[in-house]
C-alpha cells in the first residue's frame, strides 16, 4: 500500500527553502544537489470512465533525465485521504514501452505486496480496446531520502504544471510528497508536522489525477 502525505506550497521557492534551512540536514540522508528528472503523467481509462468511476487510476508515466528513459505503469485502487494523508493500493510495473497491456501489466505485478484480487476487481471487464488517453500532466520531481524516529521516508519535491484540453485552464503543481519507504505512519505524520510549522505549507487532499480530471471537465463544459 502506498502512504504518503501531499503538502501544498504557494510557489516553487518557498518549498525549495527547506532545503536550504540549518534543520534540513537533520533529516536528510543525503544533502548533496540532486537533479531533477521530468516525470510527464498520462492518464487511461474507458470512455464512459469505468476505472475512476470504481475508485481506480490507470497512469502511464514517462522518465526521463539523469540518463534515464523508460515508463512505470501504475494501477491505484482504493484507499482513503484524511488531512493529507494518502494511503492507496498500488501496483507498478515499469517498461521501455509505451502501450499499457491489462494482462501483461496483471503477470508482470503479481506476487507483489498488494493483492492480486483487488487488482482484479479494479480492471475486471474492461479490455485494452476500451482504453484512451484520457488527460495528463507534467513535473520534474527532485528526490531526498529522509530519516525520522525509527523510519525512512522519500521527499518527492514536484514542480509542474496541469493544463485543460483547451488550454484555457491551467493549475501549477508545486507540492511535496513525503512518502513512507519503511517504518510507521506516525513518524511520517510527525515530519510532515514539522514541515508544515517551518514553512507554512498545507496539507492536500487532492492528488494530481483528481486535479488534472477536474480541469478536463472543465474545458468540456
Amino acid at each position: 500500500m502506498e502512504t504518503e502525505i501531499k503538502l501544498g506550497f504557494k510557489d516553487k521557492e518557498s518549498m525549495f527553502a527547506i532545503t536550504e534551512a540549518d534543520c534540513f540536514s537533520d533529516f536528510c540522508l543525503d544533502t548533496s544537489k540532486v537533479s531533477p528528472v521530468l516525470l510527464e503523467n498520462t492518464y487511461l481509462d474507458t470512455e464512459d470512465r469505468k476505472i475512476t468511476s470504481r475508485g481506480a487510476m490507470i497512469r502511464k508515466r514517462h522518465y526521463s533525465g539523469r540518463g534515464d528513459d523508460y515508463y512505470e505503469f501504475t494501477v491505484k485502487y482504493g484507499g482513503a485521504v484524511t488531512d493529507g494523508l494518502h494511503q492507496r493500493y498500488e501496483w507498478n510495473v515499469r517498461s521501455n514501452t509505451k502501450n499499457f497491456r491489462i494482462s501483461e501489466f496483471k503477470n508482470l505485478s503479481s506476487g507483489s505486496d498488494d493483492p492480486d484480487e483487488l487488482l482484479d476487481k479494479a480492471l475486471d471487464g474492461v479490455s485494452d480496446d476500451e482504453l484512451k488517453e484520457l488527460c495528463s500532466n507534467y513535473f520534474y520531481r527532485t528526490v531526498y531520502t529522509f530519516g525520522f524516529g525509527d523510519s525512512i521516508m522519500e521527499a518527492c519535491f514536484d514542480c509542474g504544471k496541469i493544463e485543460n484540453v483547451s488550454g484555457d485552464a491551467v493549475e501549477p503543481i508545486c507540492e511535496l510528497e513525503l512518502e513512507l519507504t519503511s517504518g510507521d505512519v506516525v513518524d511520517l505524520r510527525e515530519m510532515a508536522r514539522f514541515l508544515i510549522d517551518e514553512t507554512g505549507c498545507v496539507p492536500f487532499d487532492d492528488s494530481k489525477y483528481k486535479r488534472t480530471i477536474r480541469l478536463l471537465d472543465s474545458g468540456n463544459k
